[in-house]
């Protein structure tokens, strides 16, 4: 009994001994912009301290240092900051709460509620870190996934573990679609993450384009425009740790995370104030290095567990060709659907350009017969949008070319069955079975 006693208060001395310490670790020295300068405080790159402010303690994370100076971002917004505020290695561990509890909710950046339906009713935790996965540990990508939206499922036909890009500007529907795959999707868990949305958006996407029914087996994980840039980058990778989770236990799960230039751009306003110097039209070199990392993790797991098929949305502003983030994308994502404004202002939805989208591994799903489909009905709209403005004018003359008439006499039957509302769901067997109707008289006419 006494050897007890004497332990717990050595624990004590201990823990009184190492608050003495923290407290008095070290002090701010400065404030510039989003970045606070600490000075005497010992704590590695990517870890929390805690700042005093008038209102008491707040987290900050370490994202560079000079000698003996941290340079420190907050959070959250703090207010009531004083020179020389005391700051401190925080002993709050980096972690989040999974399982089947977060099903149905809306966390933030740091995994924590906000939907207001009281505290998770999850009984595990993940410790926030990256693991990678060795590459040839991971299962090949040869079954398709059911979206349930026509166009994709038959067309541009996505496999278990793809990473496919979704390239649009604002306002052409970006939403509704990925709305669309929450509700029509086959996958065990959906994973949304809005991040650097307005926030009236976040409540119409969880209210109007997921709805309860798809909620219910989803995770929406969100940071609007007005937080910080810290919060922005652990909204994604929250969500791609929830994702994993549940693909490690074996669950296919459909990750859609809006928008990948979002992210590019928060890390780009924490790399700025950490000092690094602007390279690609003002984004500095880590944005270009964190991106396949993020990018990295979904995908199939190792063998006996589950699969992320993820959809990262890019917004395009101007020339998709000049756009750093976009050609980045591009460049790391298994394939990608643009969006199209002409389309969406005529009414055409989901606006998708077939011209100008890929899934670059359809050949792996999908059976040599299928892809001949997708070449027919490819073949006929291509034809007809090369001679769209001689059509459109009047130029063309009937007869001229049999190939081109046909396409003309089929271009309504293509344009029908590409659109969809938003309340449909087509299978993937009912979209193949539609798509080999349509092959067939796409390719009436045409020499063989």
């Amino acid at each position: 009994m006494k050897l007890k006693q004497l332990n717990e208060t050595l624990d004590r001395l201990i823990e009184s001994s190492s608050n003495v310490k923290t407290e008095a670790s070290g002090q701010l020295i400065r404030v510039v912009g989003l970045t606070f300068e600490a000075k005497g405080c010992a704590s590695p790159l990517g870890s929390l301290c805690e700042v005093e402010t008038a209102q008491g303690w707040y987290s900050a994370e370490v994202i560079g240092f000079d000698d003996d100076v941290l340079y420190l971002m907050p959070i959250e917004d703090i207010y009531g900051v004083l020179p020389g505020a005391r700051v401190r290695p925080s002993k709050q561990q980096q972690q989040i709460y999974v399982g089947k509890g977060v099903l149905g909710r809306v966390l933030d950046g740091n995994g924590l509620p906000l939907d207001g339906k009281g505290v998770l009713k999850a009984t595990e935790s993940m410790v926030r870190t990256q693991v990678i996965l060795n590459p040839l540990t991971r299962q090949k990508i040869e079954e398709p996934l059911d979206v349930g939206v026509r166009a994709i499922n038959s067309l541009l036909t996505i496999g278990k573990g793809q990473r496919m890009g979704l390239f649009a500007q604002s306002g052409v529907g970006k939403s509704v679609l990925l709305g669309m795959m929450t509700r029509g999707t086959e996958a065990d868990v959906v994973v949304v993450c809005l991040v650097g949305e307005r926030g009236r958006e976040v409540k119409e996407f969880i209210e109007e384009s997921l709805g309860k029914k798809g909620l219910a087996r989803s995770v929406v994980v969100t940071s609007p425009a007005d937080t910080s840039p810290l919060m922005r980058l652990r909204s994604c990778e929250t969500a791609t740790m929830i994702a994993e989770y549940f693909r490690d236990q074996g669950k296919d799960v459909l990750l859609l995370m809006d928008s990948l230039t979002r992210y590019s751009q928060a890390q780009r306003e924490v790399a700025l104030a950490a000092g690094e110097p602007p390279a690609t039209k003002g984004y500095p070199p880590s944005v270009f290095a964190k991106l396949p990392k993020l990018i990295e993790r979904a995908g199939q797991g190792d063998l006996g567990r589950g699969s992320i098929t993820a959809f990262y949305t890019v917004l395009i502003e101007g020339d998709v060709r000049l756009d750093p983030i976009a050609d980045a994308a591009r460049a790391i994502l298994d394939g990608h659907i643009y969006l199209n404004r002409d389309l969406a202002e005529s009414g055409h939805y989901p606006a998708i350009d077939l011209e100008a989208s890929i899934s670059r591994l359809l050949p792996m799903v999908t059976s040599a017969k299928h892809q001949r489909f997708v070449r027919d009905v490819r073949t006929s709209r291509a034809l007809y949008e090369k001679n769209r403005d001689l059509i459109s004018i009047g130029a063309y003359v009937a007869g001229s070319d049999p190939r081109v008439d046909h396409a003309i006499k089929m271009f309504p039957f293509v344009n029908e069955y590409l659109q969809q509302s938003m309340d449909d769901v087509f299978n993937i067997e009912e979209s193949h079975e539609a798509l080999e109707v349509l092959a067939k008289k796409c390719r009436l006419g045409r020499p063989q």
